[in-house]
């Protein structure tokens, strides 16, 4: 999915340009024995930190990675979101965040190296752990195992990245050392010939050393580890290194040790009841993460910190988290408590992390960290109503009749909303079921107003009981919250309504679906619009200038804004998909980089799912960020 950052691309193209590295560098090696890495035959002790490039601005790639230098790493660690790079099957995407060669330069130009973690199947809370969605409609799909038809989509991806990032390995004078095979195999399943094949197809593209990443247990190492493949452990360093040396018992996985993620804290989403994840402004929880790490650095071992610096989950691309029970669905911030934060300041973790630090490294090794301006803070400003949703022309395709309603992945669409519509044959009342379950929340209308939600973040959804006449119009609009990263047979992960839908003991049939992607937004909104009660979704608009002192397009005029009367919905920034917003927290504000800003007349466009008439929705730029959580309207009762 493609956001609308091509408006930028002649600054990226110039920022990227500058800091690209002016002469080829020497081809070199990077290997192991049982203690050590080896960089050019030289001991190398990995200090890194992972850093996904693609949930970064590319304008602040260069940024970033100055921070990363001068918080002491030497090594970053970095996903590939498939989903991202190949949209629909055999369309490839390496432009704008997609440019993942260009942010490699721009590491190696800051003395950095790279670990390379290409999935295909990633977790990282992303949509599917980053799979993209038109999988689910490949015939015979079954995906991580061995199986024809995901090992030729996943061997066209990973001969495409080779293509890309080939020449970008260390054994080329880049600064890729490593590459990962697959991602936690070990917590889903143990089939070594899947490993193989996928290692085969890693090898035909890339000569540096591979390694896996599994937690410290014996089941995962076992089932994650193959033959000849280095293996690595994630969480806990003291227990899962000890777990390596006792499970892993085949020579060829045994290596130096290396916390391929040591987490500082865990993941945010979105509920009335679940609290910001951060350790910043704890002392206790600092110190233990300093103890930690200084413990593995002094034991000559080798760290990864997840995440360095997590960005955001911009658009629709968060993912969701479930085992057995209701959907926990991923937040647009993916801050993840880090010590670098969303916007790219350094936290108070960063600061004790970089001083413990420095006692590994050679004196005045790490450079002074660039100075960073304070956030900007947007006065208030008004949205104004502009036009229902289901009215506007190109927010929607054309409708596509069935008898049963017809999921989002069968219409070939991934992410955003799909509306359901139904033209009652005859009278009926009672409780309305939605197929096997709302995947993931059903807003439902009935002659155009608002009746119910049902929303899967809960254990038991509420219940929706209508009573409809002839001729009535029953609408579903059913929105995709983020496919689950760790769950991976095809049926789950398909959205929008997946079977019938009946009233009572009623069925009913011939159902117009019609694709809501907001891949972009539709060119004209209308000049107006009334809110009523129980409305369907409206676009509101707005616009902002930059206060004084914020310059456009840099640091100084990144903000967070704040929708504080909004319930739930998506907001665009000068056309750019900024994330869902909703008011159960505890995010409550949407980091807008600043270099997506202009001097005057930003433009804004929300689309607020529940408007209430009573309601003047309002937006400001806040310069410090707060987290909390409110009661959730729609909870069930």
């Amino acid at each position: 999915m493609r956001f609308l950052w091509g408006a930028l691309a002649a600054f990226s193209a110039l920022s990227l340009t500058a800091a690209a590295p002016g002469a080829a560098h020497p081809a070199g090696n990077f290997s192991y024995n049982r203690h050590q890495f080896l960089l050019d035959g030289e001991p190398y002790q990995i200090i890194g930190g992972q850093m996904d490039p693609q949930r970064i601005p590319p304008e602040f790639w260069s940024h970033r990675l100055k921070m990363a230098r001068a918080m002491g790493l030497n090594t970053i660690f970095s996903y590939l979101y498939w989903n991202l790079h190949e949209p629909r099957s055999g369309t490839w995407d390496f432009s704008g965040r997609n440019d993942v060669a260009s942010f490699f330069r721009l590491a190696q130009a800051e003395g950095l190296k790279v670990v390379l973690r290409p999935g295909p199947y990633i977790c990282g809370e992303r949509d599917w752990g980053g799979f993209p969605a038109w999988l689910s409609q490949v015939p015979g799909m079954a995906v991580r195992q061995d199986n024809s038809p995901f090992l030729n989509a996943a061997g066209a991806y990973l001969d495409k990245l080779g293509k890309e990032l080939g020449g970008l390995q260390v054994t080329h004078g880049g600064p890729i050392l490593m590459t990962q095979l697959e991602n936690e195999y070990g917590s889903f399943g143990t089939d070594k010939t899947y490993l193989s094949k996928l290692a085969a197809a890693l090898r035909r593209n890339f000569d540096v050393p591979l390694y896996t990443n599994d937690g410290g247990g014996k089941s995962y190492l076992e089932g994650g580890q193959l033959h000849g493949v280095l293996a690595v452990i994630d969480g806990d360093s003291q227990s899962g290194f000890a777990a390596r040396d006792k499970y892993v018992t085949d020579p060829t996985s045994l290596g130096p040790q290396l916390n391929g993620e040591y987490y500082i804290t865990w993941i945010d989403q979105w509920g009335s009841d679940y609290g910001h994840q951060q350790i910043s402004g704890s002392t206790d929880a600092i110190s233990k993460a300093v103890a930690d790490l200084d413990w593995t650095l002094a034991g000559n071992y080798s760290f990864s910190i997840y995440m360095f610096h997590g960005g955001t989950n911009f658009g629709f691309e968060n993912g969701g988290m479930r085992d057995d029970g209701p959907l926990a669905a991923v937040t647009t911030s993916y801050d993840y408590g880090a010590p670098l934060d969303e916007s790219g300041r350094p936290t108070d973790l960063y600061h004790a992390l970089r001083e413990m630090i420095s006692k590994y490294v050679p004196a005045g090794s790490i450079p002074e960290i660039p100075a960073m301006p304070a956030l900007a803070a947007v006065p208030e400003f008004a949205l104004t109503p502009a036009a229902a949703l289901f009215d506007v022309d190109g927010a929607r395709t054309a409708a596509r009749v069935e008898a049963d309603p017809v999921s989002m992945d069968a219409l070939g669409q991934s992410y955003g909303y799909v509306l359901y519509e139904h033209t009652v044959a005859a009278d009926v009342a009672g409780k309305l079921a939605i197929g096997d379950g709302a995947r993931d929340r059903a807003i439902v209308y009935v002659n155009g107003a608002r009746v119910g939600v049902v929303d899967t973040i809960y254990t038991t959804p509420a219940t929706v009981s209508i009573t409809l006449k002839k001729g009535d119009t029953l609408q579903i609009l059913v929105e995709n919250l983020g496919r689950v990263d760790v769950r991976q047979r095809l049926k789950e992960q398909v959205k929008g309504i997946v079977g019938n839908v009946s009233v009572g003991c009623s069925l009913l049939t011939s159902w117009a679906s019609r694709s809501i992607p907001l891949a972009t937004l539709p060119s004209k909104l209308g000049a107006g619009h009334k809110v009523k009660q129980n409305d369907s979704p409206v676009f509101y608009t707005g616009s902002f200038d930059l206060p004084k002192g914020a310059a456009a397009g840099d640091p100084s005029s990144d903000t967070f804004i704040s929708v504080p009367g909004g319930v739930k919905g998506v907001l665009w920034v000068n056309g750019v998909n900024l994330g869902r917003y909703w008011t159960i927290g505890p995010q409550q504000s949407l980091y807008v980089p600043g270099s997506m800003l202009k001097a005057s007349k930003n433009e804004v466009v929300l689309l607020e799912l529940e408007p209430q008439p009573d309601v003047k929705l309002t937006a400001e730029g806040i310069a410090e960020r707060k987290w909390f959580n409110n009661a959730d309207p729609d909870a069930p009762k």
